[in-house]
Formats: C-alpha cells, sequence, structure tokens
C-alpha cells in the first residue's frame, strides 16, 4: 500500500485549496512544499482582488473557474471570518475613443454571467472625482481579500482532517510504480522519498518541471511556462484617499494595465505592470528607475499623482504559459489518464484569477479525479 492516498505537490493558495477539499474525504493526504512556509511564491505576491470575471473567454475554465470561485470565496469569507471588502471596480475610458470598447467587453462579461453598469462621464466622477474619465464601466461584484487568510483557512482545515503539510520539501524526480507513484524529494540536502496512489501537480512555477519529471515533453505540447514578473508601487499616505475603489484603465491584449489598488489596510498601491524575465531568474526587487514610467502610467487615470509621490513597493512572478506578443492562454488542468498516468493531475500556466478561482478548481480536480 501506498505511504498516502493523495500527494499534492505545492502549498500556494491552489495546492492548499485542494488539500483542504480533498482531506475531507481522503486524509490520507500530504501536500510537498518547497519553502519554509505555505503561499510565499505567486500566492502571497498579487493584487488579492476577487475578480469578478469580466474578460476571460467565454466557455474557458478561467471564466468558469472565476465565476463559480468569486461566489465561494465570498460566501468562505462570511463564514470563516476571512478579511475582505466588496470594494467594486471601475474600468474607466480616459479617451473618447476608449468608449468603443465598452460594447465588447460588456458582451465578453455577460456571456460568463457577470453584471456590469455603464457610466456616463458625470456619474463616473460622481464615484470616483479625481480619476480621468470620459466613462466607466462599473462592476459591483470586484473585491479584495487577504491571500494569507485564505490560506491559514485552507492550511488549517487540511491539518483539522487530518492531512499533512510537509515544508522544506523539494521534489527532484517522480516515477510511476505499481501502487501509484514514487515522488523523490531532497529535504535540507537529504533525499527522501514517499509513495501516492494520486499525485497533484499544483506546484505554480515550477508545474511545467514538475510535469517534465513524469515523462511529458513539455515543448512539444507547448506547456513550458514564461516567468512573467509584475511590479507594484505604493503612493503616499496623504493621496491615499484619492480613490475609493478599485480604478483600472482599458486593457490592452496582453494586461488588464497598471491600476489603482487598495489593500485591507487602506493603503493605495498601483500595478503590476508586465515584465518577461528571461531564463525564469526569480527576482522579487522593484527598482527605482521604474518611477518616472509608472507615474506617468498612473496619471493616465489619476492625474494628481507626481513622480514624488509614489514608492517602490513588492513585485509577483506570474507562471504564465502565454508567450510575450501572444493571446492569453487558459489554464490546463488535465487528468493525465490518456497518457497512461492515471491519478496523475496536472495543473499549469495557473495565474489570475488563481487566488479567486482556487476553491472552484479544487472542485474541478475532483469532478475530474472521481467522476
Amino acid at each position: 500500500m501506498a505511504d498516502f492516498e493523495i500527494a499534492v505537490i505545492g502549498a500556494g493558495v491552489v495546492g492548499l485549496a485542494i488539500a483542504a477539499r480533498f482531506s475531507q474525504k481522503h486524509p490520507r493526504l500530504v501536500v510537498l512544499e518547497k519553502n519554509e512556509k505555505y503561499g510565499m511564491e505567486t500566492s502571497s505576491r498579487n493584487s488579492e482582488v476577487i475578480h469578478a470575471g469580466i474578460y476571460y473567454e467565454p466557455g474557458s475554465l478561467r471564466a468558469r473557474l472565476c465565476v463559480e470561485g468569486r461566489d465561494e470565496l465570498y460566501a468562505l469569507c462570511k463564514a470563516h471570518d476571512i478579511a475582505y471588502q466588496p470594494l467594486t471596480k471601475l474600468i474607466t475610458a480616459t479617451m473618447t475613443a476608449e468608449l468603443e470598447q465598452f460594447d465588447s467587453i460588456q458582451q465578453n462579461a455577460a456571456e460568463n454571467g457577470v453584471e456590469l453598469q455603464v457610466l456616463d462621464k458625470t456619474a463616473a466622477l460622481k464615484l470616483e472625482p479625481n480619476i480621468r474619465t470620459e466613462g466607466a464601466l462599473f462592476s459591483p461584484l470586484t473585491g479584495i481579500i487577504s491571500a494569507h487568510d485564505l490560506m491559514d483557512y485552507f492550511f488549517h482545515t487540511t491539518q483539522t482532517n487530518g492531512g499533512t503539510v510537509q515544508h522544506r520539501c523539494q521534489v527532484i524526480g517522480i516515477r510511476q510504480i505499481m501502487s501509484g507513484y514514487e515522488i523523490v524529494y531532497d529535504e535540507a540536502g537529504s533525499r527522501s522519498s514517499v509513495t501516492s496512489e494520486i499525485v497533484i501537480n499544483a506546484a505554480g512555477l515550477g508545474s511545467d518541471l514538475i510535469a517534465q519529471m513524469i515523462g511529458i515533453d513539455i515543448d512539444k505540447e507547448d506547456l513550458r511556462l514564461s516567468y512573467a514578473k509584475g511590479s507594484y508601487f505604493s503612493i503616499v499616505q496623504s493621496k491615499a484617499k484619492l480613490v475609493s475603489r478599485l480604478v483600472y484603465p482599458m486593457p490592452s491584449d496582453e494586461e488588464l494595465g497598471i491600476h489603482a489598488l487598495m489593500d485591507l489596510g487602506g493603503r493605495l498601491k498601483f500595478g503590476p505592470d508586465l515584465e518577461y524575465l528571461e531564463d525564469r531568474a526569480i527576482n522579487y526587487s522593484v527598482v527605482e528607475n521604474k518611477r518616472h514610467a509608472f507615474a506617468e502610467s498612473i496619471r493616465r487615470i489619476l492625474p494628481a499623482i507626481n513622480d514624488e509621490d509614489i514608492t517602490p513597493d513588492m513585485s509577483g512572478i506570474r507562471p504564465k504559459l502565454q508567450r510575450k506578443g501572444q493571446p492569453p492562454r487558459d489554464f490546463v488542468i488535465v487528468h493525465e489518464k490518456d497518457r497512461g498516468l492515471s491519478g496523475f493531475v496536472n495543473l499549469i500556466g495557473i495565474e489570475s484569477p488563481g487566488l479567486t478561482s482556487s476553491p472552484a478548481i479544487a472542485r474541478y480536480v475532483e469532478s475530474i479525479l472521481f467522476k
């Protein structure tokens, strides 16, 4: 018999959500996490936005799981005292020509089952008098959440259910065996292994390499990830009240654009930008020489901000299947039984809206494993 029934690789918000859900019925479960604590990478370095599901391609996993996860997150927050605020969001047209995008954004949102309201310039300025706008789309379902509170909830739920989360375990090899899979990992320089009937690869930035370990040609299958860094700048406290909700510019093909974000402590930040990293180098520094370009982007929607009003803040790195200059890619969530890997599930390219989608992703993985 295998050591565990289920092994989850990666203790980011998605891996923890899966562990919390699965451990209810499958307490012989282990989560293997390479870092000293859960959620230290993408899951704790993001905008902490509960996305409504406006932009994602209708019918895609990103669209479906975002909408389902959004509703479940709000319910979880209320039931388990997870910090959140339903701030709402404006998508502002800063030039008259951008008003032409309203119809396509509204249509996409409607196909995803998401409510948006069109505001003329007067109505938009009544809500946010300091922004640059010729009209806006109002999203009543967008909010913010404490990612740390959410991960704490999933972590403690897993433990309460009898599951185990092991930190400082860097997976270095996986092979199929009679009883399922053997996972070899490095723990403080010492090699160890566990066996599990089922393996769920939720390794985030390393998820493509985990898939490669089990024998999948990630280049042939177009599953090799790109690392996309997003930096944030914070606003001086004296100007932190210039907006009262999330404010976004009109999106481009590649990104949503640098936007106004508030955290649960009332700090105002702007970001993220988009910078593809070469050679998958992990670098979380936010460089001072971005200040002017960042301020210019901020002034596009909030003209009262000067260069000296902003300070380098934080950054995060997104695991993108999308290459630079290419259109967005959907989440890859696949039970690899057609490759002869029964009980092995890959989750690759889980970037935004992964946080919002996390409880729905867990339910979806359950459905493809145990249907």
